[in-house]
């Protein structure tokens, strides 16, 4: 096999990163003309392939999967594909236009030009280019807490990004921390197993996976809560708990405590590996049921005042009395052998050198309006609220995609 040839040294337009809001762009610009080239530092899909667990299904159904000039198109659009399933259907869009791609280039620094155009600094060598689409995606960097991951002290750690599955970690139970779609699954999956947990929770937001009939997703898009524009976006706004795991169904933290799960509180402090819990597991439960009730309430005005001729559906949400709440938890005595942190992701954009961002000294926090910059020629697709909740959807994000690249070209 030849070696790759070398990467040109001025590009028109230089997209970073290859995954879905990446290719979504590049869609868009050939369709308009635009000479492009995506750069991505390891393969197609790379998160979904090495950042994402064994077992893991697409939270929407099959119908959500798509793409700008592609969609879903196999035999049970309203099941739920798997891990590698996804990575499948994005692989075969990047194949379906033949995309521009240079995979195994990273990007390691951003800037402006001399002649006020971009310098990319990349492992191919160095590239100018009239534009930048940043599309590295809202997973970059682990959060995980650091005076809290003191507290445990000498016990395994790994962030939910780094967990594959139950066998790869060290024997004993399991403190999962963070009880949102990725923490409520691990510690689901550990349970399956045969594993101890722990889950602490906080904020969540439980869902019905369907309703009448319909998926979550379904009544979403109908009630127009995945059309909500930025300035609508509610204080505290955070993922629902779905799982499409076992054909879909929702994910209850009360039905896992009663199957074994130890559900605790928030987690505060601690130290070596003795760990303290806030007293607020039942009224964080409780808050997520209240988003549940809701989100029933929601759906059933939509259908009245729609005429959706659906079936009529009675839910019972499953309370009852919490075992007395654990707050302090030693970690040896309990046998943990392992700490998953589910606790999200932070921007890094220590490699971006440019003024688009709200806070220059740390680059964690893009400024843009629907993935516009300050700065002419440089842009943001793929982030959570773009322009809209839908931003964040695969199905969702052709929207801005087709914003960013007729902006672009518009430039002109």
């Amino acid at each position: 096999m030849s070696p790759p040839a070398p990467l040109p040294q001025t590009i028109d337009t230089v997209i970073i990163g290859g995954g879905q809001s990446g290719l979504a762009v590049s869609w868009h610009l050939g369709r308009l003309g635009r000479e492009h080239v995506i750069l991505e530092r390891a393969r197609v899909a790379e998160r979904w392939r090495s950042e994402r667990w064994d077992s893991l299904a697409f939270q929407f159904p099959n119908w959500l999967l798509q793409l700008p000039g592609f969609a879903y198109a196999g035999p049970d659009p309203e099941g739920f594909a798997s891990r590698d399933e996804v990575v499948a259907f994005v692989e075969a869009y990047a194949a379906s236009f033949d995309a521009p791609l240079r995979c195994g280039v990273s990007v390691d620094a951003l800037g402006r030009d001399e002649a006020g155009g971009f310098r990319l600094e990349t492992s191919g060598g160095a590239v100018s280019a009239a534009n930048v689409v940043i599309a590295t995606g809202p997973y970059q960097r682990p959060a995980i807490p650091a005076a809290l991951a003191e507290a445990v002290g000498e016990v395994f750690q790994l962030h939910a990004a780094a967990y594959r599955n139950p066998g790869a970690l060290p024997r004993g139970a399991v403190l999962v921390v963070g009880a949102g779609a990725s923490g409520a699954q691990i510690a689901e999956d550990l349970l399956r197993a045969g594993r101890r947990v722990y889950l602490a929770v906080g904020t969540h937001r439980r869902a019905p996976r369907r309703y009448r009939g319909r998926d979550f997703a379904f009544w979403e898009f109908a009630i127009g809560a995945f059309d909500q524009g930025i300035d609508q976006r509610a204080p505290g706004t955070v993922p629902p708990l779905l799982t499409g795991i076992d054909g879909g169904r929702d994910m209850d933290l009360r039905q896992l405590g009663r199957q074994g799960v130890t559900l605790l509180g928030r987690l505060t402090g601690g130290a070596e590996g003795r760990l303290a819990f806030a007293d607020d597991l039942a009224a964080s439960l409780a808050k997520g049921e209240a988003e549940y009730a809701a989100f029933i309430a929601a759906a059933d005005a939509h259908a009245r005042a729609a005429g959706l001729d659906l079936p009529e559906e009675t839910v019972t949400l499953q309370g009852g009395d919490l075992p007395a709440p654990v707050r302090d938890l030693d970690l040896a005595a309990a046998g943990v052998g392992a700490v998953i942190w589910a606790t999200g992701y932070r921007y890094d954009f220590g490699w971006v050198d440019l003024p688009i961002f709200t806070d220059p000294p740390t680059r964690s926090l893009p400024s843009h309006r629907r993935g516009v910059t300050a700065v002419p020629g440089a842009y943001f697709i793929g982030l959570p609220w773009l322009s809209k909740r839908k931003s964040s959807l695969m199905a969702g994000m052709g929207e801005d995609a087709a914003f960013v690249a007729e902006h672009l070209v518009g430039r002109d």
